[in-house]
């Protein structure tokens, strides 16, 4: 998950990772490692039940695999699938992972839910859900008491209000207690977004992206499964790194109030910064450093501006004119929500600047090798060493040495 965190007219940024699997088809996955045995059958059958009502948009059809009795939760059901009744869902399936049995007619499934939204999801998103199951003796089928988060703690939009959806020309605008107009403006800078980075990034990628626009900070929280503070964040991008194979789906999350402090030229930049995240998934994965994914995105979102480098690295040239030249690349603690908004600052563009000298010194194509190598090794330790042999025929050493150079003579 990437982040950008706006002050002022400008932006600022943080990041992590959020993480998500696959699934092709509708309902339960058959096999999927839950305890065997007519209860894991039984649940299963309810699962399926449920996913199959949710793409009829049948309420009826999902309350019925609700235990009568459980009205509070068959109220909030209720509620929850008239929010997200307008989202063109593809696909809704549920993979049971494991079953906990209290006596015969009580269990409690650990369940994961996968979603994707037609026309934009190649691949699913995934939260893990918990559900409190009784069995009924007199037609022996499962049904739903209780429902919460799972391990990783997301919400999803649609549990926390209506949500109003907005079509771009390359996005797709989901938002939660925010005007149409707000909305649609989201959509428009969006959709600038989406070919600026199809002209900095080579590879192909899906050309479109979905923006999550929620009420509050806190409900940005609750939707990234984070108890961490947001509040100085403008957007964030959550999703798996790949590498290889097919990734998650990706969805880049604004901060309504942080976002909305921002002028134009901010708000673009964010949203270019955040949907470079998603075209570069699948090229980005452990072995890439923070300063390489994050740098790159604002060399991307940048990259088209008429902006000098010291606008773009403010904090940074100023600890450059007073003389505290950074001894070396930031390292990935650097980039920590918790600290120092300066130092965090300072880390981003720092980033950019490595990757500003890449393409400046040796090109951009060069720049783009680099990227994909570092990504591709099988591991951090080496990537980058490995990398800069390989693509730029420098070693860090020189390359930090450099690095440095170019700060003094860009920024000072």
């Amino acid at each position: 998950m990437s982040g950008r965190r706006g002050r002022n007219a400008g932006r600022r940024a943080a990041g992590a990772l959020l993480a998500g699997l696959l699934l092709a088809s509708g309902c339960a996955a058959p096999d999927d490692g839950a305890a065997p045995g007519s209860t894991a059958r039984g649940i299963r059958a309810t699962l399926d039940r449920r996913a199959a009502a949710v793409l009829d948009h049948d309420t009826d059809a999902f309350l019925a695999t609700t235990d009568p009795g459980a009205t509070g939760l068959r109220t909030a059901q209720r509620r929850e699938l008239a929010n997200l009744a307008d989202i063109p869902l593809s696909s809704w399936t549920y993979r049971l992972h494991g079953v906990t049995g209290r006596g015969t007619d009580r269990a409690t499934a650990d369940v994961e839910l996968r979603y994707r939204i037609k026309d934009y999801d190649a691949a699913p998103v995934s939260a893990g859900r918990v559900l409190d199951l009784r069995r009924d003796r007199t037609d022996d089928r499962w049904y739903v008491v209780g429902e919460r988060a799972g391990g990783d703690g997301v919400r999803q939009l649609w549990q926390q209000g209506d949500v109003r959806v907005v079509p771009g020309s390359h996005s797709l605008v989901l938002g939660v207690g925010r005007t149409e107009q707000e909305l649609r403006a989201i959509a428009r800078t969006a959709d600038r977004a989406v070919p600026a980075v199809s002209r900095a990034w080579p590879e192909r990628w899906a050309g479109r992206v979905v923006v999550l626009v929620p009420r509050t900070v806190d409900d940005m929280a609750e939707l990234l499964g984070s108890a961490a503070d947001y509040r100085g964040i403008a957007a964030v991008t959550t999703g798996q790194t790949g590498g290889a194979g097919r990734t998650p789906a990706d969805r880049v999350i604004v901060n309504p109030q942080a976002y909305g402090t921002l002028g134009g030229f901010g708000q673009r930049i964010v949203l270019t910064h955040e949907t470079t995240h998603v075209a570069t998934r699948t090229r980005t994965s452990a072995a890439t450093p923070t300063w390489l994914s994050e740098g790159f995105a604002d060399w991307a979102a940048y990259r088209s501006e008429d902006r000098a480098p010291a606008r773009i690295a403010p904090e940074l040239a100023d600890a450059v004119r007073r003389g505290d030249l950074p001894a070396g690349l930031p390292a990935d603690d650097d980039f920590g929500f918790e600290g120092d908004p300066a130092r965090l600052a300072r880390a981003y563009e720092g980033g950019w600047a490595a990757c500003e000298l890449i393409a400046d010194h040796w090109g951009e194509k060069e720049l783009f090798a680099f990227y994909r190598a570092v990504g591709g090794h099988p591991g951090r330790d080496g990537a980058v060493e490995q990398a800069m042999h390989e693509v730029l025929d420098t070693t860090p050493q020189d390359f930090t040495a450099l690095w440095r150079e170019y700060l003094g003579s860009e920024l000072g």
